[in-house]
């Protein structure tokens, strides 16, 4: 029997991956994703482990190498949208991104900024990162757009001399502080491993 349910997430890639591990655990096997949709299928409860993956930094190329290599580890990978846009023939600007992956269309990685990434529960926490340098490296590329948009609308602040997007900005540096402080968590433990 399937099931659907709607929900947006946006950027809370953990909320998303918890919810989507709850389903698992209930007996929910996800089978399709649509912009604001999630589609299982019954399952035997617990058997499957979801981890979500930021790749909107990518090329279109690039993005789709990293699914073919996770698709031949072994995992099930499903593409997903981070924002609602419901338009045609957007294109949107990523000067955070790697150089292929700075311009997002339709045709590329616009609406296709996540990953999530289906495996066989074996007992195990599902980590696609488990290097300290590897986790690093990911950390910085989800602390960077939140980085570019707090000093894009802090700037606006200051040269228009409007408070609200000084406001904005202020809220934009909370993730930036939060994975902030999670790059130096990790490099703090990166450090203490090596001796």
């Amino acid at each position: 029997m399937s099931k659907k349910s709607y929900r947006f997430f946006g950027g809370l890639l953990q909320t998303q991956s918890n919810w989507l591990n709850k389903m698992a655990e209930k007996g929910h096997r996800l089978v399709r994703t649509g912009k604001m949709s999630y589609e299982f299928e019954d399952c035997e409860p617990g058997t499957y482990q979801y981890c979500i993956e930021f790749i909107a930094e990518k090329s279109q190329q690039s993005a789709q190498q990293y699914k073919q290599f996770l698709e031949d580890v072994g995992y099930k990978v499903f593409y997903k949208n981070i924002n609602l846009n419901y338009s045609i023939g957007k294109v949107r600007y990523r000067p955070w991104a790697e150089k292929g992956g700075r311009i997002a269309t339709n045709a590329t990685t616009f609406n296709k900024e996540l990953l999530i990434v289906e495996k066989r529960n074996d007992g195990k926490p599902f980590e696609l990162h488990t290097s300290y340098e590897d986790r690093i490296a990911y950390t910085k590329t989800l602390r960077n757009p939140w980085l570019l948009m707090a000093a894009l609308f802090l700037i606006l602040a200051i040269v228009q001399k409007l408070w609200p997007m000084g406001i904005i900005a202020v809220l934009l540096f909370i993730p930036v502080l939060l994975y902030q402080r999670e790059l130096a968590k990790l490099s703090k433990l990166a450090k203490t491993r090596e001796w």
